[in-house]
């Protein structure tokens, strides 16, 4: 079993010392360092080379949106989960632009923060679902409690949902095929009746989709690609 290496970026000694000992108390994750500020974060990410950095987004020097953004051009592999009292969903939008792969909530239970890290280092992304389904249907216009139009209706096959799960994991057609045992042309195929029926047109609103509907925050179908 591989150890996740998880760099810990907070201003507050007292809130990097609690998460430490939640990490450190997992079988298979190990606080690697600890950073203050946005700019420690850079130079602690480019020696230490972790898998995941839990980031505040209320930092000194570099926030943690502008730190997660050097990261996606300078340290792409790395993956963020920020962290936040902030329960504005405008930030949710923000941090999936610069490249945070997760946002969990300070108040949040510990074991949420952990789901977190364990999903992004397997290559998807974890939103806490009140925020994302707040966030999502603001973008498109629609009450979060309420659902309309062809995406939130249509009537997907088990094996539609498990190849549209599977690419919005980030897997490329081909994996999915090796994954289901089917041929990529059989895997295209699901993909576009899959994009028909939901009115989807891009991987970006089929990732979209999926978190809407809480699927990405279930356990990880598949072990980490390698």
């Amino acid at each position: 079993m591989k150890t996740l290496q998880v760099l810990l970026a907070d201003d507050h000694k007292m809130v990097r010392e609690g998460l430490r000992l939640l990490i450190d108390s997992q079988p298979d994750m190990h606080v690697v360092g600890e950073a203050a500020n946005g700019r420690e974060v850079l130079v602690q990410a480019r020696e230490l080379k972790p898998d995941v950095i839990v980031m505040d987004l209320s930092m000194p020097e570099l926030n943690g949106l502008q730190a997660t953004e050097r990261l996606r051009s300078e340290a792409p592999e790395i993956k963020v989960v920020a962290i936040t009292a902030n329960e504005d969903e405008s930030y949710l939008r923000q941090l999936a632009k610069v490249g945070a792969a997760g946002y969990v909530l300070k108040r949040s239970a510990g074991d949420e923060l952990v789901k977190a890290i364990t999903t992004v280092a397997a290559g998807g992304v974890y939103f806490e679902a009140t925020l994302a389904s707040k966030a999502l249907a603001r973008q498109m216009g629609a009450p979060p409690t309420k659902t309309r139009g062809k995406a939130q209706t249509a009537d997907l096959s088990d094996r539609e949902k498990e190849v549209l799960v599977l690419l919005a994991w980030g897997y490329s057609n081909k994996e999915i095929a090796a994954q289901l045992t089917l041929s990529v042309k059989t895997v295209e195929t699901y993909k576009v009746r899959t994009g028909e029926k939901l009115g989807l047109r891009s991987r970006t609103e089929m990732v979209q989709y999926a978190l809407r509907q809480g699927w990405l925050n279930e356990a990880h179908p598949f072990p980490p690609r390698s």
